[in-house]
């Protein structure tokens, strides 16, 4: 049993989380995989490679620790569409839905600048991950190119789809 029983607050990113944000996703990675080329890229510099291009990136803080973390990479601008990527909870605040919280504030955000889409990338063997996915309304689609080797699974949530 964790004894973190604080409130959990999510804020946007800022700099003092930055190592947070390579901390917790190098944590569960490890765990399961091996990092790769990409994961690198965007943990060491995500200023550089999501922040200034349109991305956003969010925390979740408990007693004012970083303890979970999303991030929201631009894929294109006609049409906006975001691709939901690096989610990552702390072991010890697990259970607290706290990647449940980091992931719809990122689709509230997505949904707030009309996006048209966001997509993820993940491994099926992530059981507890894809169940969260698809509680924030995400559906399965065909695989396609990963520039992951570890991704067997991909998932898509359509915002602001236009009908008539």
């Amino acid at each position: 049993m964790n004894n973190m029983s604080g409130e959990v607050k999510i804020i946007n990113y800022d700099p003092q989380y930055k190592e947070a944000f390579k901390a917790l996703n190098e944590e569960w990675i490890k765990k399961f995989f091996t990092m790769e080329a990409g994961d690198y890229k965007l943990l060491d510099n995500p200023e550089e490679h999501i922040i200034n291009k349109g991305g956003y990136i969010v925390f979740s803080l408990l007693d004012n620790e970083a303890v979970g973390t999303c991030a929201l990479v631009k894929i294109s601008d006609e049409p906006l569409r975001f691709e939901l990527s690096k989610m990552a909870v702390s072991p010890k605040a697990q259970g607290k839905k706290i990647g449940y919280r980091v992931g719809q504030a990122l689709i509230d955000k997505a949904r707030e600048l009309n996006a048209e889409s966001i997509f993820l990338e993940t491994n099926s063997m992530l059981v507890p991950a894809i169940k969260l996915y698809e509680k924030l309304g995400f559906k399965h689609m065909p695989v396609s190119d990963s520039a992951y080797n570890r991704c067997n699974t991909q998932m898509l949530l359509e915002l602001n789809v236009q009908t008539g």
